[in-house]
């Protein structure tokens, strides 16, 4: 696999802000799947597991994904919204030890990538990507 594959473009064009946003979602919300309930659990849970600090460090990451939507010139409401979902999940996060159950639940970033595709399907829709739901050819 081509390294360069893996890391996210830097530009500030719509289709490049929703790569990067797309990667970090998927960091903190399904950067691992648990074996048999084929659920997805991201480095906010871990982060969760560390009191305070952990659940400092997932906000602030996720308040990265606010910040994209700044430079994407979005509503103060939709970026309002994100802020309280991000907020929401610190809060969550700080119960020691059990902030990480809600997490599981409450998926901020997830949340925030909706409202962030919402906004650019209709403001950007160049910079969709259109995703295959079909099974690989399993004779090739």
């Amino acid at each position: 696999m081509d390294p360069k594959a893996l890391v996210p473009p830097l530009g500030n064009d719509p289709a490049s802000v929703r790569q990067r946003v797309e990667s970090l979602e998927k960091i903190m919300e399904r950067m691992i799947v648990i074996p048999g309930l084929r659920q997805g659990v991201g480095l906010d849970v871990i982060l969760d597991l560390v009191p305070f600090a952990g659940s400092t460090a997932a906000a602030a990451l996720g308040a990265y994904v606010a910040w994209e939507a700044r430079n994407l010139k979005m509503s103060k409401w939709d970026m309002t919204r994100m802020a309280g979902n991000v907020g929401i999940d610190w809060l969550l996060g700080l119960i020691p030890f059990f902030g990480a159950i809600p997490d599981f639940f409450f998926r901020s970033n997830s949340r925030n990538l909706r409202i962030i595709k919402k906004h650019l399907d209709r403001h950007h829709p160049a910079s969709a990507t259109v995703e295959s739901t079909t099974a690989p050819n399993p004779s090739s």
